[in-house]
């Protein structure tokens, strides 16, 4: 199916990503049904679309107009049969477990379609695997959208392991077409390509602090300053939130145990109920519902060298080029638009020298095992 033909679009689950989706679709011109299985959550989906249009209004991004007309083109639906029915695109946000995965394909395998094609809008979750479960694997894709949907730029598109061409073609112009910046991962590897960098990221903060003894604010000053990160480490941890961290680490984990060094911390955190911003407590504590900034500056960064950070992030960059599961500048991008780098990775890593960066992670292998063991790009890369 092209693009032309997708006129309608049915988004399965209707919480933060699923509701950010199906405004960002109706913005673009499609007729989308929304579907979840209670209509009390349908409600409330519906008021935050409403919301977050107001808000366009008020900043004159849209006219009331046109913005009624966006409304309408969204219609909520608690019967699965009748929510597929003519759909041309399904799109599926439902929470990350697979266990909930399987048995929304079943049911949607029953009642979809001939020609309805299915996206699964997972951040860490196999798409090989999912598209097992149906009738329709080579018409079966990844579309990972960032949060929140109507405001990140980036979509990862991941086709799994018989996904057909035009299916990468319609899912790459469809992003476009709502806006979004896609970025193809060719393989469908654990964490994707900025989930594989960020979620060890984490960890690797952890056991920073752990060995070289320094406040979690010395260690965010530094990523934030001397790395061009948008915020810390832990501070993007508590603002992405824990249990979301906890739950890519484990899954990530089971796919590849080389992706990852976990650090028992985050699922003490996650076992807590401490999930950052969201509860109040997390890395750091929060007052209100306000977001609010760690105080982080270039006076405390100055004090820390994150090369052991910029070491693991700058590997597993590299395992990602050198296994071909994307180009440096799709790496480049999907780090910028999906992570809020606001500088190349690898050119922070030509500023701290990439022999010192291969040299700290030979250092850390020695010490701590093959996880640190540096990738071959990354051994022989010159800028």
């Amino acid at each position: 199916m092209s693009l032309s033909t997708i006129n309608k679009i049915t988004v399965l689950g209707s919480g933060v990503m699923g509701h950010g989706i199906a405004q960002v679709s109706a913005m673009a011109g499609y007729s989308v049904v929304l579907r979840d299985i209670e209509q009390s959550f349908l409600d409330k989906a519906m008021e935050k679309i409403k919301w977050s249009l107001s808000k366009l209004v008020e900043k004159q991004k849209l006219s009331q107009a046109d913005a009624d007309k966006i409304f309408a083109r969204i219609t909520p639906i608690v019967d699965l049969k009748q929510a597929l029915r003519g759909a041309d695109l399904l799109i599926e946000a439902v929470p990350e477990e697979m266990s909930l995965k399987k048995k929304v394909y079943t049911e949607v395998d029953s009642f979809a379609e001939v020609k309805t094609l299915y996206a699964s809008n997972t951040s860490t979750l196999p798409i090989t695997e999912m598209a097992a479960l149906t009738s329709r694997p080579d018409r079966f894709i990844g579309l990972h959208f960032f949060n929140p949907p109507q405001l990140m730029p980036l979509v990862e598109v991941i086709p799994g392991g018989k996904t057909n061409n035009s299916m990468v073609d319609m899912a790459m112009g469809f992003v476009q077409k709502v806006g979004k910046q896609p970025v193809l991962c060719k393989k469908d590897v654990a964490g994707f390509i900025v989930n594989r960098v960020f979620i060890p990221l984490v960890h690797e903060a952890v056991f920073c602090q752990e060995r070289d003894n320094v406040p979690m604010t010395t260690i965010d000053s530094a990523v934030k300053f001397r790395m061009s990160f948008p915020m810390g480490i832990f501070e993007l941890a508590d603002y992405t939130g824990l249990d979301v961290v906890h739950k890519a680490t484990v899954e990530m984990h089971s796919r590849d145990s080389k992706v990852i060094r976990p650090h028992p911390k985050i699922k003490q955190l996650f076992d807590e109920k401490s999930l950052g911003q969201k509860t109040g407590k997390g890395f750091y504590e929060y007052k209100g519902d306000k977001y609010e900034r760690i105080n982080l500056t270039e006076q405390e960064a100055s004090r820390y060298n994150p090369i052991a950070v910029l070491a693991v992030a700058a590997n597993n960059a590299a395992w990602l080029i050198s296994n071909g599961v994307c180009s440096k500048q799709d790496l480049e991008k999907a780090l910028k638009l999906g992570m809020g780098l606001k500088k190349e990775l690898f050119a922070t890593v030509q500023d701290f020298g990439a022999s010192n960066v291969v040299k700290t992670l030979r250092d850390l292998a020695a010490r701590h095992g093959p996880f640190y063991e540096p990738d071959q790009y990354l051994v022989n890369y010159r800028g």
